[in-house]
C-alpha cells in the first residue's frame, strides 16, 4: 500500500536531509520507517534507518538527493597490530555485515580488535564509552596505534576528530548535534547501551557501521534483546576456558564457607524470616529478577512490602559483613603476601573497615580521580600489593594485573563474577591466578553461588 503525501504538493525529486536527530524525508508517498509530520509537513525518520532507506531508493530505481551527512576528511589510517587467530575469527565475523557485538574476556584485546576494525574501514569514527578514564584510555591507544590526533566529548570537553571517543552520557546529550558525522559506531561495555536513555544513542545516529565490544552480553533485566536492534546483536562469543593458558592465565576459584557468629545468625534468622513469612502470606515466589522488580515495584506503595525488603537487606548486610569473613581473609593475605591482589566488597562500610584493619588502600565512587589514580599507579609500580575496592574496579578501567581476587561479600550475579574474574586473569607466564569467594553458610549467599554457573569451585569449610 502506497501512503500519499498528505501535503499533496508535487515533489520532483525525493530529498533526505538531517535535521535535529531526525532525517527529513521530502517525498509524494512514505517510505519505509518513515512517519508523517505533521508540523513541518514532511515525512521523518529515524537516523539508524539511514542505511536502509538508501538501499530502498537504490534498489527501487528513485531518484533522490542526499544532503544527510556532514562528514569530516578522514586521512589514510595505517596500522600494524597483529591479531592473535581468535581476534580475527572476531574480527572476520564481523565484517561479514559489519554490524554486531563482540564478546570476549576482559584482558582478551577486544580494544585491540577495536582500533583494528576502525583502521579497516577508515572511515569517520565516534568510540563511545562508559567512564571518563576509558576516554582518556582509548585516546592514548588510538593515537599510539594509528598516528593521528584523537578527539573527545565528555564532561572535561569537546573537541570533534574524524576519530572521536566520547562517554555515553555526552553522546546521548550531544546526539542531535553529533547524529550524522560518523560513519561508525563503536560501543565499549555495549551492554550499557540498552539502558533507558543510552538506547537513543544508537537511534539518532546514521552510522550504518557499527561495532559492540563486552565480555558481559547478558542483562539481568533482558533488555540485551534490544541490541539486536540496536547494533546488530551478537556476532562473535568466546568463553575464558577457551582461552585461559595460553591468552590468558591459567585460574583456579576457591569458594571458602564461614559461620556467622552467635549474635549475627541470631539477627539474620530474625531479618530473613520477616522477609520469607512475607512472602509466604502473600504466595510471592521469586523466580527472576523481574519477580523481585515486581516486589521493588509494589513497596512503594505497600508499607509491608517494604518492611520485608528492608528486612531481606538487613538479613542480607549481617550475611555479608560477617566478622568470620575478616578472619578468613586474614589467612589469604597472609597465604598469598607479597601477591597483587584485589579484594571485591559490595557496602562501603565494609571497605573501609577491612582498609583500616589491614591498612590496605581503598577505591569506592566517594575516591576522587586523582588519589584513585595514585592508588592504581602505585598498585602498578608494585608499592602496594593490596587494594579493596567495592565495584568501581569492575569495569571502565585499566587495572593493573593481579594474581589474586578475593570476593567478600557483592549481587552474585553472573556479570559481576566475570567481572571480578577477569580482573586477575591477565596472562602471567607460570603464574596461577586465584578468586576466592567467602560466602556465609546457611544464607542466601550459598543458594547464589550454588546456582552461578560457568566456573567450577574448590570449597573449604
Amino acid at each position: 500500500m502506497t501512503f500519499l503525501n498528505p501535503n499533496k504538493n508535487k515533489i520532483k525529486v525525493i530529498t533526505l536531509s538531517y535535521e535535529k536527530g531526525t532525517i527529513v524525508v521530502k517525498s509524494n508517498f512514505k517510505l519505509p520507517h518513515t512517519v508523517w509530520d505533521i508540523r513541518s509537513n514532511n515525512y521523518r525518520c529515524l537516523p539508524m534507518f539511514y542505511k536502509d532507506l538508501i538501499d530502498y531508493l537504490k534498489l527501487s530505481g528513485l531518484d533522490y538527493e542526499d544532503n544527510v551527512l556532514d562528514l569530516m576528511p578522514m586521512q589514510n589510517l595505517t596500522c600494524n597490530l597483529s591479531l592473535h587467530d581468535y581476534q580475527k575469527d572476531a574480527m572476520n565475523k564481523w565484517l561479514q555485515t559489519k554490524s554486531g557485538a563482540l564478546v570476549l574476556p576482559t584482558g582478551a584485546g577486544k580494544t585491540v580488535i577495536g582500533i583494528k576494525a576502525i583502521s579497516v574501514l577508515n572511515v569517520p569514527t565516534l568510540i563511545v564509552v562508559p567512564t571518563l578514564e576509558l576516554v582518556q584510555q582509548w585516546k592514548k591507544e588510538l593515537e599510539n596505534k594509528l598516528g593521528i590526533e584523537v578527539g573527545t566529548y565528555s564532561g572535561e570537553g569537546h573537541i570533534l576528530k574524524p576519530v572521536t571517543v566520547a562517554t555515553y552520557d555526552t553522546a546521548y546529550l550531544r546526539a542531535e548535534e553529533l547524529g550524522n558525522r560518523f560513519l561508525l559506531l563503536v560501543f565499549d561495555e555495549v551492554h550499557h547501551l540498552p539502558s533507558p536513555g543510552y538506547a537513543n544513542i544508537a537511534e539518532m545516529f546514521i552510522a550504518p557501521y557499527r561495532l559492540g565490544l563486552t565480555a558481559t552480553y547478558e542483562r539481568e533485566d533482558g533488555l540485551h534483546k534490544e541490541l539486536e536492534r540496536l547494533i546488530g546483536g551478537k556476532v562473535y562469543e568466546i568463553g575464558i576456558d577457551k582461552l585461559r593458558g595460553k591468552h590468558l592465565a591459567e585460574y583456579e576459584t576457591r569458594k571458602i564457607v564461614t559461620d556467622l557468629t552467635d549474635d549475627e545468625r541470631v539477627e539474620y534468622e530474625k531479618y530473613h524470616s520477616a522477609f520469607t513469612d512475607f512472602l509466604k502470606r502473600e504466595h510471592i515466589i521469586l523466580k527472576s529478577p523481574k519477580d523481585f522488580r515486581l516486589l521493588v515495584m509494589r513497596s512503594g506503595r505497600d508499607a509491608r512490602a517494604r518492611a520485608a525488603l528492608l528486612a531481606r537487606n538487613k538479613a542480607r548486610r549481617t550475611a555479608l559483613n560477617s566478622k568470620s569473613k575478616l578472619i578468613a581473609l586474614s589467612e589469604i593475605l597472609k597465604n598469598h603476601f607479597g601477591e597483587r591482589m584485589i579484594i571485591f566488597t559490595e557496602h562501603n562500610s565494609l571497605v573501609y573497615a577491612i582498609s583500616k584493619e589491614f591498612l590496605i588502600p581503598a577505591i569506592t565512587h566517594t575516591t576522587q580521580k586523582e588519589e584513585r589514580a595514585e592508588i592504581l599507579n602505585n598498585f602498578r609500580a608494585g608499592k602496594y600489593k593490596v587494594v579493596i575496592t567495592s565495584k568501581v574496579l569492575e569495569e571502565g578501567i585499566d587495572v593493573p594485573e593481579a594474581s589474586v581476587g578475593v570476593i567478600l561479600s557483592g549481587s552474585g550475579s553472573k556479570r559481576e563474577y566475570k567481572q571480578r574474574l577477569g580482573r586477575i586473569l591477565r596472562k602471567k607466564e607460570g603464574k596461577l591466578a586465584v578468586l576466592y569467594e567467602i560466602v556465609s553458610k546457611k544464607t542466601t549467599e550459598m543458594g547464589i553461588a550454588r546456582r552461578r554457573r560457568g566456573t567450577k569451585a574448590k570449597t573449604s569449610e
